[in-house]
C-alpha cells in the first residue's frame, strides 16, 4: 500500500507521495518555474527553497501565474 499526503493546490486537492518537493510537483504538474510565484500555508517562497520544500498533511499552496500583457 503506497503512502500520500493530501495537500492542496489552488484549494484542490491533491495526492502525492511525501518524498516529493515543491519543485517536483511543480514539474510534474508542467508548471513554469520561472512564471510563477508560490504562496505556502500563506507565506511567498523563494524559488531558492523549491527543491527544499517538502510537504506535510493538508498542507496548502496557491500557485499564482505572471502573465505579461501590454
Amino acid at each position: 500500500m503506497q503512502n500520500y499526503l493530501t495537500i492542496f493546490i489552488n484549494g484542490d486537492p491533491f495526492n502525492c507521495e511525501p518524498t516529493m518537493s515543491l519543485f517536483d510537483i511543480l514539474i510534474y504538474l508542467g508548471v513554469d518555474i520561472n512564471q510563477v510565484i508560490v504562496e505556502y500555508n500563506n507565506n511567498i517562497i523563494d524559488k531558492i527553497e523549491f527543491n527544499i520544500l517538502y510537504f506535510n498533511q493538508h498542507d496548502s499552496i496557491e500557485i499564482i501565474s505572471i502573465v505579461g500583457g501590454g
